[in-house]
């Protein structure tokens, strides 16, 4: 049992340890902060040491309570403080995930729940540093404190005599089974820790990112924005008698809008790459023709004789003026309208042409074609507003990847390797409005559709999906030289586990940087070769042996082909994983079934005479 000043002195220990892991987290926060020159985070560091000690409260009292029963088993000292840091790193768990779960709900998007696993890993790799810092710091405390000999000493003696006369093989295997147990709590110890350098690939790949978006932004904002055009429609305004609040009658003045019967666009987009700095932005130019007729009809209860014709205006809009590049005519009862910036009404857009139009009353009811024809360069997107009663909107270019979006997808595509074509037809029953518009505003965008000319910029998003898969190559790289060391009896130090985890950290490093000048496909080759090379060379060297280098070539080269295959797919992803994980451990499970993890050499000759 033990007594009241070991007990005291246990809680000295556990307290230093405490105080010290807040105060490395702190410490080194504020080093983090200075470094990388985020000095306006850099208060964090003190007020997180603060934060840590007070919440790592509960982990006082375990540590209070563990460390005075582990000294009173009767273990070899190295296994006491190995148990000690088996207790820290399984208090330091629940501490990381939850802040792995602050962190992405801080940062909350389509990919939350896989960015979960790896903050809530690489919090507790955070944490766990901070601890075994600590426990070095206190490590002749500790040392003292579970020092065996003066106590323990008469026991080992008889243990000993017994180990000679009767279990020769029982001593060694304790010990080797305590080194095997050790080697793999480092090891453990060492995945989680390598997992924070992939937090700072993960910052790097979305820096790079905004990087790029900004660029197009950019280049966008003095070439033309995204293009959303919408017309042509007639305003037609007139008067009307209503009573005030003190019950008077006066005369306002009101609009009409009128959407055409019929709206046929024809068009071909363009596209245009331009290069800035390493980046390539896509920009297009269309030319597009509209046809189509208006059929004047005014509600019965507006009288004829109020409207104001002479001030009818037929209205375009569009998104960006910079996108115009020539000018826009309409032809309108056989005359050409030249359309000048600026809309009589704001119902249906703030941004447009218009002109103004000869209109009488011997047009009411009757049938008016118009037809213009449209040369626009934009950005990114070309949507098309369907403001008549029936639509019909044919595109086509010689950009390969297309996206059509909006609030309708085309009844009519064909995508290929020389361009799309895509038909989008849209009648009265799809509309929840009619031809005539009485001062009712609506949001154009939820009617609106058509293409998106993007560049393939997703070299970002696949060196973040490859990223996120960083546990698997470190895990079963860093499991697969653990095995090999136990097989060839060749181990490994916690310094050369370092070096591999690196190598396998600066693949994505090596990745994101190429793929900004090459294709994604040829980086990835590029990045994987030069890694796996690396870390069979360097095997090569340890191990002295080419079976064994060839060994972890052939298991990396397979790693990162089924990576890359995972990237590549989109829909079927979860599948192939699941089932591709499945094999793999199956593997690892087979190839380690020989493998004498207790190290024991048990004399069976012995166990028969005993």
């Amino acid at each position: 049992m033990t007594t009241f000043s070991s007990r005291m002195t246990a809680f000295l220990i556990a307290g230093r340890i405490w105080l010290l892991t807040s105060l490395v987290l702190g410490l080194g926060w504020l080093l983090y902060s200075l470094f990388f020159e985020t000095y306006s985070s850099a208060w964090i560091g003190p007020v997180a040491g603060l934060c840590a000690l007070a919440g790592s409260l509960p982990v006082l009292v375990v540590l209070a309570v563990v460390i005075p029963r582990i000294e009173t088993h009767d273990w070899p000292q190295d296994k006491k403080i190995q148990r000690l840091v088996l207790t820290a790193f399984i208090c330091t768990l629940p501490y990381g995930f939850i802040c792995g779960g602050f962190f992405t709900s801080s940062f909350r998007n389509d990919n939350h729940w896989l960015e979960y696993p790896l903050y809530s890993l690489a919090a507790s790799a955070i944490l766990f540093a901070c601890s075994s810092v600590a426990m070095l710091l206190a490590g002749n405390s500790i040392t003292r404190f579970f020092s065996s000999y003066h106590h323990n000493h008469s026991f080992t003696q008889i243990n000993q005599q017994m180990d000679t006369e009767q279990l020769p093989y029982a001593m060694p295997a304790e010990k080797a089974h305590s080194k095997t147990f050790t080697k793999g709590l480092i090891t453990g110890a060492l995945i989680l820790l390598m997992m924070i350098p992939t937090l700072f690939v993960i910052n790097l790949v979305t820096e790079r990112q905004k990087r790029q978006e900004e660029v197009v932004k950019e280049v966008s904002s003095k070439w033309a924005s995204e293009q959303t055009i919408a017309g042509p429609y007639l305003y037609i305004p007139y008067t009307a008698s209503e009573m005030d609040d003190n019950k008077k009658i006066r005369t306002v003045s009101k609009h009409l809008l009128l959407l055409p019967d019929n709206l046929d666009i024809t068009g071909t987009i363009t596209p245009e790459i331009r290069p800035r700095s390493i980046y390539k932005v896509l920009l297009y130019k269309s030319s597009l023709k509209n046809n189509g007729n208006f059929t004047i009809r005014i509600p019965k209860d507006i009288n004829i004789a109020s409207l104001q014709l002479a001030d009818a205006k037929i209205c375009f809009g569009i998104s960006d003026f910079k996108g115009i590049e020539e000018k826009i005519a309409v032809n309108f009862k056989a005359i050409n309208y030249e359309l000048s910036p600026g809309l009589p009404a704001s119902e249906i857009d703030v941004t447009g042409l218009s002109a103004p139009v000869s209109l009488t009353t011997a047009d009411i009811g009757s049938s008016i074609n118009f037809n213009m024809q449209l040369k626009i360069k934009g950005s990114e997107q070309l949507h098309v507003v369907p403001l008549s009663g029936n639509s019909t909107v044919a595109l086509s270019s010689t950009w390969p990847t297309p996206s059509f979006d909006g609030n309708n997808l085309p009844g009519e595509r064909n995508v290929d390797e020389h361009g799309f074509t895509a038909k989008w037809v849209i009648n009265k029953a799809n509309l929840p409005f009619g031809t005539v518009l009485r001062g009712a505003a609506f949001d154009k965008n939820s009617f609106a559709f058509g293409v998106s000319m993007l560049q393939p910029a997703d070299q970002y998003a696949k060196t973040m999906r490859s990223v996120k898969y960083a546990i698997l190559f470190i895990g079963l790289t860093f499991s697969l030289f653990f095995i090999v060391e136990l097989m060839q009896k060749k181990p490994l130090h916690p310094v050369q586990y370092v070096l591999v985890g690196l190598a396998l950290v600066i693949f994505y490093t090596l990745l994101l940087s190429f793929s900004e000048f090459i294709l994604f496909d040829q980086a990835y080759a590029i990045a994987s070769a030069a890694t796996i090379m690396l870390i069979t060379l360097y095997a090569k060297s340890h191990f002295e042996s080419w079976k064994t280098a060839s060994l972890f070539g052939g298991v990396l080269c397979g790693l990162y082909g089924f990576i890359f295959i995972l990237i590549r797919l989109e829909d079927t992803a979860l599948l192939v994983g699941s089932i591709g994980l499945f094999l793999v451990l199956a593997i690892v499970m087979y190839a380690s079934r020989k493998i004498n993890w207790y190290n024991a050499t048990i004399n069976k000759n012995n166990i028969a005479s005993a």
